[in-house]
């Protein structure tokens, strides 16, 4: 006799209602055991919908893989019951798993298909009329994906979580699984004892499964007899063509090729078993495919997040509605190119081909005054060309993905420039990120490519960064092979004009990563046109014109130099730290090109002020010729700008207000802030002037408004520019970014109004139409006080004269929270805890008078966790968990980065 799994009880699975688990018999017709009856068990939510009165849109068939079972897609079948538009969901016991019959047989994939297609036909899911859409996981992806291609009359839709259907055979397999295929291992780990299950059960995060939802997920899988369909599952891996199961891989891996339905991807980064390359791989064979990636989230994705929200969205955006976010998004944005004429960026360098004037130039790093490099306009062009034409050569090619990592100078404005000749898509992540930051964003874009100096391609070669390397460096022969390069920047020698491809304006130019100061960086898909539309914001609003000099103490706009036509600088500096940029490094690389604008991070600034005592007289002459400076990444107080604005008294100061997705939005100078302050003030202030930071107005092709908020603190669907109206500030523009990279639930709610970008920021506009910036959404405070933003209640706490810079966070639930002051002292405070009672007294008095808003708390801090990139973004969700365990009465340490 074989041993078979108890009766399934079904009352004692968490978040599973009995009703929902069923059993039936199958004959089978699988080569294994064809004409025997085999009894499968599954989850069901259709005789539930039919007693409500509900009538499905469709039926999700929904497929589990090693070693999980049917309840793997309980919040599934749950959301199929609860959703506006509801779905029948059926999720399958495969035979030998879970609650299903164990057959004593081996089964190979071809029988697992062939399998799912029997039980289908026997639950009349094979005659439905209805659309059918798999969800699959883990081996799951492959036996659906051969179910669904045995049956495209009825598949309407596939949708997949962290799974693969192809590898290739000449790499490795994860290490898990090499282990759990080694003969010495796999018999004990797989089926004799609990390990292969256990390590599976484990890749979840957030603390790990509950216990009764791990003794759930175990329970079918109580014996070795009952584990023997976990070896079978294992030993059938398709690792190399000598693999029973290989040829039906690739098979069922080139057949989907064909699969012209919608296809939706729901993924855990941390898998250590399905890595991004299958994900990748996915994406390549079913290109249609719309991705989420859940950074947080391992192998047991739906156990870490919620995908079943995001699946019927999903679902009801391509069977009920018609028409997908992304489509009525790109309809509406239409209206805001219709007019513009596309220059591509490019143009500002070939258009100046035979210009010898300075075009980069690039100061010394050991020497603040001296000039390491330069290039006129026709030099740069010759090695753009030269770089086009050695990138291509190395197959570089339009649409491949490329990781620059060099610094900020000529050699990476050619190599920039180089890409969007070709047409190749320029991934730009930070090393400001970090080592582990800036891994999860390269593997995250999947670069084809990755150009780098030396020390990159020794990170890539240990930290494992995707992309075929391509040395930055002059390096020898055997250098470049040690660290794993194909080629070197040096070999490339046609100079000639690369005339290979011609962009079109919507052909993807740029993914860019945010500073990840609001969460894990995100890739910002930027397309030619959009790049060119950033160039145009700037150009207008700031009166660039062609010959200007660019002073650019934050990387990214020593990069639009030639797209404008200005000759640009990079000053000596740490580009990972904004703050190290000195008064005397400014001057100097301003000196050297006769500057006339000047681009630097807040950080800088402060450094800038604190560091013009070792100014030159020379040096403050190469200042005073300066005509515009622009700092954006955070706000900057009236008495830097004023600092400021006596080492450049002939430049009118800018503080442009936008982010990744949209640079610039707005801009306000210095006299309009002066101004903006003044009309908030005295006995008949002007209506939501002077609570918040003014930013002004809408720079040249954007338009700005509001989606106000409600009592809950989550904006509407309408949007208005009335005065005094706080809420999410949205923003339209030729220069917004295209697409979050591969996150598709992110984006979706950033263009949840067609058209339109929704920042994350609240504001409201005054009556003179100026924007003022009161916070992020995801700070708003709902409290006994009402929805409360904080910038304001900051700017208030920041009057009192021991405080050197404040942050209000909310603590306590979030349906509730209570408003405290978490500020940094002068002089710096001896350690972190509560403030003084004289102190606490003072900033609690200053901002009920000024905000109405009573603090349950001041506490002190030596420094707030700030952003890498500005290091001026405070992290006000750090805080807030540090505050809310301090006024607990808790041990507090404040997280690391």
């Amino acid at each position: 006799m074989i041993e078979q799994p108890s009766a399934p009880q079904p009352a004692q699975w968490p978040g599973v209602d009995p009703a929902w688990s069923h059993t039936i018999s199958v004959t089978s017709t699988s080569a294994v055991d064809a004409g025997t009856t085999r009894r499968w068990h599954y989850l069901d939510n259709g005789p539930a919908l039919e007693q409500a009165g509900r009538t499905p849109v469709g039926t999700i068939l929904a497929v589990h893989g090693n070693p999980t079972w049917s309840y793997l897609w309980r919040s599934v079948v749950a959301g199929g019951l609860t959703a506006e538009n509801p779905w029948r969901v059926i999720a399958v016991d495969q035979l030998d798993m879970g609650y299903s019959e164990r057959t004593g047989g081996n089964r190979r994939l071809a029988d697992r298909v062939n399998d799912l297609g029997d039980f289908t036909a026997a639950c009349g899911l094979d005659g439905t009329d209805r659309p059918v859409v798999t969800l699959a996981h883990d081996w799951g992806g492959l036996i659906s994906l051969g179910w669904a291609l045995e049956h495209r009359n009825l598949v309407r839709a596939v949708t997949l979580t962290n799974t693969a259907v192809y590898h290739d055979e000449t790499k490795k397999i994860p290490a898990a699984l090499q282990l759990a295929l080694n003969p010495a291992i796999h018999g004990w780990g797989t089926e004799k004892s609990t390990a292969f299950l256990d390590v599976t059960l484990h890749l979840a995060q957030h603390g790990g499964l509950d216990k009764e939802v791990y003794r759930t997920y175990a329970a079918p899988y109580s014996t070795p007899a009952l584990r023997a369909g976990i070896r079978q599952f294992v030993a059938d891996i398709p690792a190399g063509h000598e693999a029973p199961s290989y040829s039906t891989m690739l098979q069922i891996a080139e057949g989907i090729r064909e699969l012209a339905v919608p296809a939706f991807f729901q993924w855990g980064t941390k898998d250590p078993v399905f890595q991004r390359r299958y994900m990748k791989d996915l994406q390549v064979r079913l290109p249609q495919a719309d991705v989420h990636r859940y950074e947080k989230a391992s192998h047991l994705v739906m156990d870490d997040e919620d995908i079943a929200t995001p699946l019927f969205d999903w679902l009801n955006e391509h069977f009920v509605q018609g028409r997908t976010s992304r489509e009525a998004h790109l309809e509406a944005r239409a209206q805001w190119l219709e007019t513009k004429v596309f220059h591509p960026m490019i143009s500002g360098l070939t258009n100046r081909a035979d210009d010898n004037s300075l075009a980069v130039v690039d100061m010394s790093t050991k020497d603040e005054t001296a000039v390491a490099a330069q290039l006129t306009w026709a030099e740069l062009n010759t090695e753009v060309n030269r770089l086009a034409n050695g990138l291509y050569a190395q197959g570089v090619r339009p649409g491949s993905r490329v990781n620059l990592m060099v610094p900020p100078g000529s050699r990476l404005t050619a190599l920039l420039y180089a890409c969007l000749k070709i047409g190749a898509v320029i991934v730009v992540a930070d090393t400001g990120l970090g080592a582990k930051g800036l891994t999860r964003a390269l593997k995250g874009a999947r670069p084809d490519f990755l150009v780098g100096i030396s020390s990159a391609l020794v990170a890539a070669r240990t930290l494992g960064w995707p992309g075929k390397r391509i040395a930055a460096d002059s390096l020898l022969a055997p250098a470049t092979r040690a660290l794993g390069a194909v080629a070197s920047l040096r070999d490339f020698t046609d100079r000639t004009e690369f005339t290979a491809h011609t962009p079109a304006p919507d052909d993807d130019a740029a993914v860019l990563y945010t500073s990840g100061s609001t969460g894990p960086a995100k890739g910002v898909v930027y397309t030619q046109r959009q790049l060119a539309g950033m160039r145009d914001a700037i150009q207008n609003t700031y009166e660039l014109a062609s010959g200007s000099g660019l002073v650019a103490g934050f990387a990214p706009f020593a990069l639009l130099g030639p797209a404008l036509g200005a000759t640009s600088v990079t000053p000596k500096m740490d580009v990972t730290k904004p703050k190290t940029l000195t008064a005397s490094a400014l001057a100097a690389a301003a000196a050297a090109i006769d500057a006339n604008t000047v681009f630097v991070s807040p950080a800088a600034m402060m450094n800038i002020v604190a560091t013009s005592g070792d100014l030159t007289t020379a040096q403050r002459k190469a200042l005073e010729r300066v005509t515009t400076v622009l700092s954006a990444g955070a706000p900057l107080p009236v008495q830097l700008l004023q600092a400021v604005q006596t080492l450049v008294p002939r430049a009118s100061i800018h503080t442009p207000y936008g982010m990744t997705e949209a640079l610039p939005i707005t801009d306000v100078s210095f006299e309009q802030i002066r101004q903006a302050v003044a009309d908030g003030q005295g006995d008949a202030p002007m209506l939501g002037a002077g609570s918040g930071v003014c930013v002004g107005t809408a720079v040249y092709g954007a338009e700005v408004r509001i989606a106000a908020l409600d009592e809950a603190g989550q904006p509407s669907s309408q949007t208005t520019s009335e005065p005094g109206v706080t809420g999410e500030i949205v923003v339209a523009a030729p220069h917004v970014k295209d697409r979050y990279d591969t996150l598709w639930v992110t984006e979706r709610v950033s263009t949840s109004t067609p058209g339109w970008h929704h920042t994350g920021d609240v504001g409201h506009f005054d009556a003179a139409g100026r924007l003022w910036v009161e916070g992020r959404l995801a700070h708003v405070m709902v409290t006994g006080q009402g929805v409360l933003t904080p910038v304001a209640a900051e700017q208030s706490t920041e009057k009192v004269s021991a405080v050197r810079r404040a942050a209000v966070v909310g603590v306590g639930p979030e349906s509730c929270t209570t408003p405290v002051a978490v500020v940094e002292t002068d002089p710096l405070a001896a350690r972190a805890g509560r403030a003084s009672a004289e102190l606490t007294q003072a900033v609690r008095a200053q901002v009920l008078q000024e905000t109405g808003i009573d603090l349950a708390a001041v506490l002190v801090v030596r420094e707030h966790p700030t952003d890498v990139r500005h290091n001026s973004k405070i992290d006000r969700e750090k805080l807030s968990r540090w505050a809310t365990a301090m006024l607990s009465g808790h041990k507090a340490k404040m997280e690391k980065a």
